[in-house]
């Protein structure tokens, strides 16, 4: 069986993912990178059927042309995949074009156009924010006055939290105006602020049908995060989630991903549980998430999801595991600008943490400052109690410090 993963640059997760990919059996994996074969490490690159090196990753006819050349040693791929969200799209082209089976391009719209991935929910009665695509100041003055402060601005075809903004009042609107001036060619995203405890819910689907999720919980929102560089976060999995108090999400969770035309996917879908116990989704990722959430669900399950994901890409066939754990990560970020000058606090740790610690990345003296909102740094945790998790994260953010200078 030939496959082709795509992946314009070799990032260390990328390359754990493709890794998986050359380990199912009966499998010839032919990798179309940016990146040359020497990039590949050495265990990786053996195993590839074969390495197509392109100009841009993110070209259908680029992707196509390269494929193609592969068919002529190794016969027509019956797989194309990537784990970028940037990739969905022309991926579906590309297999569109050669009529193989995968995510449609309009479902890949659907999950990458976030401004018309609002639309499809609110035609379908799923609870999202309130959204317009904002094309001048005079659609920004209107859009505010509908829904008042504050709000938040992104690019509709964005990636996580980048280059998100909240707007709190007319005199921060009209600066953002100045600096980031909308076009009716190139609109910008306004959305409702959601208030409330966010989320996120990690889906398997097969042929379009739900067969494992997953729900993490954030402290603080991502988009704080994001707002204050110097704040050290954590992400929870608590252990149990099959109970009452998350149902509504669960049905609609399924909803979303059944009205945007998941086929075969891990997903990663964000979600707010407002003040007055509603629900709102904000928005769907049909790749695997990012930020050390395939490593905690891993942890949480006794699974290697970076073997597990290309398995579901490429037969198709997932076995769902026990939740055996509860698990979590907090996120060590530096104070500062620069290198890491110092770690303060890891002495002070308590010893009963040592039995929960199953994955840590201490920053390293020297070490340049990360430009990434996971910081420099992370410890993973993981216990069956759900409270134990989350006290020991609380304790680790409240005592470690990065210093940068």
């Amino acid at each position: 069986m030939h496959v082709v993963f795509v992946a314009p640059f070799l990032m260390e997760t990328t390359l754990r993912f493709i890794k998986g990919a050359t380990l199912v059996p009966g499998v010839q994996v032919t990798l179309v990178s940016q990146q040359p074969a020497a990039a590949v490490p050495a265990e990786i690159r053996e195993r590839l059927a074969s390495h197509r090196q392109v100009e841009n990753a993110l070209d259908a006819a680029q992707l196509l042309s390269s494929i193609q050349q592969a068919t002529a040693s190794f016969g027509a791929p019956e797989r194309v995949f990537g784990a970028l969200e940037q990739l969905q799209v022309p991926l579906a082209e590309v297999r569109e074009t050669l009529g193989l089976s995968g995510m449609t391009t309009t479902a890949a719209h659907n999950f990458r156009d976030k401004s018309r991935m609002k639309t499809v929910f609110q035609e379908a009665g799923i609870p999202c924010a309130r959204h317009r695509l904002i094309g001048s100041a005079a659609d920004a003055a209107s859009f505010v006055t509908e829904v008042g402060f504050p709000v938040v601005v992104k690019p509709p075809a964005g990636a996580g939290a980048r280059h998100t903004f909240r707007l709190e009042n007319k005199t921060q609107l009209e600066e953002y105006l100045v600096t980031y001036r909308p076009k009716p060619d190139d609109p910008t995203l306004f959305e409702e602020f959601l208030t409330g405890r966010e989320h996120s819910f990690d889906s398997v689907w097969i042929q379009g049908q739900p067969v494992w999720h997953s729900i993490s919980r954030y402290y603080p929102t991502p988009l704080e995060v994001m707002e204050n560089p110097w704040i050290q976060w954590c992400v929870v999995l608590p252990r149990e989630i099959d109970g009452p108090e998350f149902e509504d999400i669960r049905a609609s969770a399924s909803a979303a991903h059944v009205a945007l035309g998941v086929g075969t996917a891990l997903t990663h879908l964000e979600w707010f549980r407002r003040d007055d116990g509603g629900i709102a989704i904000s928005e769907v990722a049909a790749r695997p998430p990012g930020a050390q959430f395939v490593t905690l669900i891993s942890y949480a399950h006794d699974l290697n999801f970076y073997r597990a994901w290309p398995e579901i890409m490429i037969k198709e066939s997932f076995a769902v595991p026990e939740r055996r754990y509860a698990c979590g990560a907090a996120f060590l970020r530096g104070q500062g600008k620069g290198t890491v000058k110092a770690i303060h606090g890891l002495d002070s740790l308590p010893k009963s943490l040592d039995g929960l610690v199953v994955e840590s990345r201490i920053p390293k003296i020297g070490q340049p400052g990360s430009s990434s909102y996971e910081g420099e740094g992370y410890v993973i945790l993981r216990h069956p109690d759900t409270s134990l998790v989350e006290t020991g994260l609380a304790e680790i953010v409240r005592r470690i410090r990065v210093e940068l200078g």
